[in-house]
């Protein structure tokens, strides 16, 4: 049945990974793309990114941040998804390169992953870097290993890998293996850091933006960032861009625009359906 949640596994503390039956997306889905998701006829539309297609389905990775994302990792398997639009955004520029370097934070390692299995079909080797705050978020691990040539995993506590940053991870490869382009994914924060890292080394480096989004096609402006000194939408221009030439000081001043009415927003769903710390 279309949009119905075929698969629901947790991958880490308020990390879901879902496969979501619909066709139409499985067909025409490639690397980089994303869709819009509703849950419910007055819901918000969610912004998440294609994880990983098969046949007749496709898969999505969720982390509870908000109300609306709450919702939707308490759905189970069998449960239908009011909508999902897609795929929508331009696909990765992916050819061979030679060596390539992915870096992937958090539910941001979700995004990478077809873009490794592309890259990978197109004969480059995959320099990896992991990161979380500690091991049980840092997601998808087995799946990298396979695809992998080297792979650096960074925590923040030390309890696995290397005790430190992804950006401690690029020095290590950096110092070690020519690396002739990069694409780096997760938090903003961490991707901010990662482009100045790139910029410092001369590196060609991608990065797939997260602003405030509602229509996903480029109508309500919602999405606009600043690349190279141009407006961008990165609903329709992206929602990859060189990271060396995105404004991130101003991406990050628009992401919390709405953070204190996000919070109460959270704060009375939390009230109506009671601890949520078990998600």
């Amino acid at each position: 049945m279309k949009n119905q949640i075929l698969r629901k596994t947790k991958l880490a503390p308020q990390v879901y990974d879902f496969v979501v039956e619909n066709p139409e997306i499985a067909k025409r889905a490639k690397p980089g793309q994303f869709i819009i998701v509703r849950i419910g006829e007055r819901g918000e539309r969610i912004p998440l990114t294609i994880a990983d297609i098969y046949e007749n389905s496709f898969r999505m990775v969720v982390r509870a941040v908000g109300k609306s994302t709450y919702q939707l990792c308490m759905m189970n398997e069998n449960d239908l998804l009011t909508d999902v639009v897609g795929p929508l955004g331009n696909p990765s520029e992916i050819k061979h390169f030679g060596n390539v370097m992915l870096v992937g934070g958090g539910v941001g390692i979700a995004t990478l992953l077809p873009i490794a299995k592309e890259l990978k079909r197109h004969q480059n080797r995959l320099f990896i870097v992991l990161g979380g705050r500690s091991k049980e978020y840092v997601i998808m691990l087995d799946e990298f290993q396979n695809l992998a040539d080297e792979l650096v995993v960074t925590t923040d506590d030390g309890s696995y890998g290397v005790k430190g940053v992804v950006t401690d991870g690029i020095d290590m490869l950096v110092n070690n293996f020519r690396i002739d382009i990069a694409w780096a994914v997760g938090p903003t924060v961490m991707m901010k850091f990662c482009a100045l890292k790139a910029k410092q080394l001369g590196l060609k480096l991608w990065v797939s933006l997260n602003p405030i989004m509602v229509d996903g096609t480029g109508m309500c402006g919602a999405c606009r960032v600043t690349v190279d000194g141009q407006m961008k939408f990165a609903c329709v221009d992206g929602p990859e861009f060189d990271g060396t030439k995105v404004d991130w000081e101003e991406l990050l001043i628009r992401l919390a625009q709405y953070r204190e009415e996000e919070q109460k927003s959270l704060k009375v769903f939390e009230e109506s359906v009671g601890d949520l710390s078990w998600l």
